[in-house]
């Protein structure tokens, strides 16, 4: 669908569900004459001649389970997903947003434009593969990169289904409605604090002048959270979402699912799709080509990934957009981390996962030497990914108007919370603010509280979202030379997401629904749990070990898999292996990362990508960038340009 949405002619042969079915046809054509074969399956694929991309989509890579079928419960039980989604008593939660397998879907899109890319200059085709644990790394990328120390460690603090973060969770208020309370970062919760009328909660002695910080741990969590829950119990909650959107601290209303679709913000990006009598959700991406071309210099067949020769310059936090560089540094793009003297105010915990892969270099762009260094960088760029909030671009002169009179064929990429217009087009949108006022925290939670998804779904989506447009408008670029612009949302992708919930249509079936603790599947046993895709109505299962019990119903011809904690999938060799994981190559660091997100025939990606240090390759890019030596250090030694190590 993906690739039809793009433009692709996609012909379909098997019957598949009618959601999906949007931007295809059915139709007989040739292998020989198709550029891309889309194949599941567990057998790897053969390409029909020498110039066609084949995508295999495998549910699993190595050992699976029984019959082979694809199964996001099996797949997220198996990968640590549903052991470290919050609950309230700690057990396994099967999320019923299929976000592994959705993102092993748009992942494998992107890979596989990536590779007819690539094929423009080699004139080769080649086999790509995006099994379920792709998918699946793309969609947990933060637990999967650890220090091995952290692993046996005591956990920080409790997690249950409202969130672990006293100040980024869910709260209920007095008229009994929830909200989602998003001031993650200092200035949000400062400004959410002053709202709540608490701010002497960041001096309070118990916290031993270590304020914010030592709110997270576990002998402060607790009471910090209880505070914050009195004040929000105190008033309706339309009178809090007021007042904290006009201070500026993002905030959402916990809705329905069923009235998101008509919902004004998502009426007003587009993502209502009407077609006849079926009602769903719209292209969750934008391309705007400029309206004159240049020409784009021939480049040399890549080797080290698709995109070895395509620059990639991020500028932004947090972990939508520089996910989706890392993404793109996955397929061989040379990612520069553009990041303010002062840092990423996202680094700590979580920077190293959703921004391996980049070089970083720190500039001021309000200083004349910084922009002039940037300015230098967006000549030598293919791409420049965001995602401010609307109006920072022109603040900062970093508009895509403004890089296209730098470089007259750039691609800008940008992602917002909310979109660029409507009703909420303005405001600053975390990725659970969206997961509240889309549905899926209450659907999750059915009559139980709502649940705040631990993987943090829309950023992720829109991260692979942004990749694939990128390597599309490249591929456009590539034929027309024309400049382009490329846009998505965390609306766009809490409608995406749920495509299967919100589409609308006569005889659509129920759209599923959570519970306390739901764990439809689970089954507990003598150390733990097993998830399974099938009945089983046998007690016997629960006197075993998970091993006997994956082993006894295997034999059975019934899939299960272990439902194993991040922990264990570390320990197990073949995680590494099968390239599941990679140890930092780093000798002072015993921590290991995400590994291969894809693999590729002929043009696979080698090294082992690590996140960089603040200003880490500053030097080293401005010695690319052709700077004498007397000018790199004139740089180094003003304002406006950070060799910050560290």
């Amino acid at each position: 669908m993906f690739l039809g949405d793009a433009g692709a002619d996609v012909v379909r042969n098997d019957p598949e569900p009618f959601v999906w079915s949007r931007s295809k046809h059915r139709g007989d054509l040739s292998p020989d004459e198709a550029d891309v074969i889309v194949v599941s399956g567990t057998e790897p694929p053969v390409a029909p001649n020498a110039h066609t991309v084949v995508l295999h989509l495998p549910p699993y890579i190595g050992d699976g389970w029984a019959g082979g079928a694809e199964s996001e419960g099996l797949l997220t039980a198996s990968m640590g997903i549903a052991m470290r989604q919050g609950s309230f008593d700690g057990g396994p939660i099967e999320c019923i947003v299929p976000i592994a397998t959705m993102l092993q879907g748009i992942w494998g899109a992107a890979c596989a434009v990536a590779a007819l890319l690539e094929r423009e200059t080699s004139g080769r085709g080649q086999v790509v593969t995006v099994s379920g644990e792709h998918g699946a790394m793309v969609a947990s990328a933060g637990a999967l990169t650890f220090r091995h120390a952290d692993l046996t460690a005591p956990a920080r603090r409790g997690a249950g289904p409202g969130g672990s973060v006293p100040f980024y969770r869910t709260y209920r208020c007095a008229d009994g409605e929830w909200l989602f309370f998003g001031a993650l970062i200092p200035n949000f919760t400062r400004i959410g604090f002053e709202v709540l009328g608490i701010s002497e909660l960041f001096d309070d002695p118990r916290l031993e002048g270590r304020g914010r910080a030592a709110m997270l741990a576990p002998d402060h969590a607790p009471w910090v959270t209880q505070t914050i829950a009195e004040r929000f119990a105190s008033a309706p909650r339309d009178e809090w979402l007021a007042k904290l959107r006009a201070a500026g601290c993002p905030s959402g209303a916990i809705l329905d699912r069923d009235v998101w679709l008509d919902h004004p913000q998502i009426e007003a990006i587009g993502m209502h799709e009407r077609d006849g009598d079926v009602e769903r959700p719209g292209l969750s991406f934008d391309i705007t080509r400029s309206d004159d071309a240049t020409p784009i210099e021939q480049r040399r067949a890549p080797v080290n990934g698709p995109l070895e020769h395509v620059r990639v310059l991020y500028l932004g936090a947090i972990i939508a957009g520089p996910f989706s560089a890392s993404l793109l540094g996955e397929l061989g793009a040379d990612v520069i981390k553009v990041e303010p003297l002062t840092g990423d105010s996202f680094r700590g915990p979580g920077f190293g996962a959703y921004n391996k892969g980049q070089r970083g270099i720190a500039l001021d762009l309000r200083h004349d030497d910084g922009r002039a260094v940037f300015e230098d960088l967006v000549r030598t760029a293919d791409i420049v990914i965001d995602n401010y909030r609307p109006g920072v671009l022109d603040r900062l002169r970093i508009d895509h108007d403004s890089l296209r009179a730098i470089n007259p064929h750039i691609i800008s990429a940008s992602i917002t919370g909310f979109g660029e217009r409507g009703p909420f087009g303005g405001d600053a949108g975390f990725d659970p603010v969206l997961q509240a006022m889309s549905g899926m925290m209450s659907a999750q939670g059915g009559d139980s509280d709502p649940v705040f998804y631990t993987v943090p779904v829309n950023d992720v989506a829109a991260s692979a979202v942004i990749a694939f447009a990128c390597t599309v408008a490249l591929f456009d670029r590539a034929h027309t030379g024309r400049a382009q612009r490329v846009t998505t949302s965390l609306t766009a992708m809490s409608a995406l997401l749920q495509t299967e919930a919100l589409t609308r249509y006569e005889g659509r079936p129920p759209a599923p629904i959570g519970s306390r603790d739901h764990r439809d599947g689970y089954h507990v046993v003598t150390d733990g749990w097993v998830r399974v895709d099938g009945h089983v109505d046998d007690p016997s299962v629960a006197e075993r070990t998970r091993a006997d019990a994956v082993r006894a119903l295997t034999d059975a011809g019934i899939a299960a898999v272990a439902a194993r904690t991040v922990a264990e999938v570390a320990a197990d060799p073949k995680s590494y292996e099968l390239e599941v994981l990679h140890r930092d190559p780093r000798p002072e660091r015993d921590a290991s990362t995400a590994g291969r997100h894809a693999f590729f025939s002929r043009t696979m990606r080698r090294d082992v990508t690590v996140s960089p240090a603040l200003g880490e390759h500053t030097r080293e890019i401005l010695v690319e960038l052709g700077y004498a030596s007397a000018h790199v250090e004139a740089l180094l030694a003003s304002a406006g340009v950070g060799a910050v190590v560290g």
